[in-house]
Formats: structure tokens, C-alpha cells, sequence
């Protein structure tokens, strides 16, 4: 059993920055962000698998970056010249294998959500 529990989301302007942390209670081989606005649905943000890999959603390549803290179990998400329409909770997903995938529905964990409002 995997249990995430997310940090760092709240409240800043447009172009700022912010960095989201994903504390794991067990050991997980693939790591997700996902985010979800009001009324939409949920949408892949970026990955991490296979130790060095990664892979990001159109919507952010070039602005966020995902990493790990192996020592402390975290993945991070770096998040850089935020835009209006990066409103959302924002959740980690855990995906107990070491395989790739951009799907909700294949990862295995969920943390609680952080909520992350961008100002204009």
C-alpha cells in the first residue's frame, strides 16, 4: 500500500512560480501529476518512471519539471511561469510498476489533492 500526501499549492500571480511536493509512504516505481479544474475532467500534467525518464503533457513542456528526492521518498513538481489556466487541484498519483503511462485510470494511489490558483 502506497499513501501520498501532497504540499505547496496556494495562490500566486501570473508568471510566478511554485513547487508542489508528494510525500510517499512506500516505495512506487512510477510517479504521475494530474490536475483537475471545476467542471472538467481530470488531465495528465507529467511523469517519472524508469529512474531518469520523464515525459510531460503539451499544456506545460518547457515550464514544469518533475524530479524525485529519493532520500526523503518525494517527487516535486516545479512549476514556472504559471498562466491563469493552470488553475486546478493538482494531485499525485503513484503506479506501482515501472512502466509509462499518461492514463488516471493506470496509476494505482492517489494523494488528497493541493489546490494551485493562478492570478491574472
Amino acid at each position: 500500500q502506497v499513501q501520498l500526501v501532497e504540499s505547496g499549492g496556494g495562490l500566486v500571480q501570473a508568471g510566478g512560480s511554485l513547487r508542489l511536493a508528494c510525500a510517499a509512504s512506500g516505495r512506487s516505481f512510477a510517479m504521475g501529476w494530474f490536475r483537475q479544474a471545476p467542471g472538467k475532467e481530470r488531465e495528465f500534467v507529467a511523469t517519472s518512471w524508469s529512474g531518469s525518464s520523464t515525459y510531460y503533457a503539451d499544456s506545460v513542456r518547457g515550464r514544469f519539471t518533475i524530479s524525485r528526492d529519493n532520500a526523503k521518498n518525494t517527487v516535486y513538481l516545479q512549476m514556472n511561469s504559471l498562466k491563469p489556466e493552470d488553475t486546478a487541484v493538482y494531485y499525485c498519483a503513484a503506479r506501482v510498476n515501472a512502466g509509462f503511462s499518461i492514463t488516471a485510470s493506470r496509476y494505482d494511489y492517489w494523494g488528497q489533492g493541493t489546490q494551485v490558483t493562478v492570478s491574472s
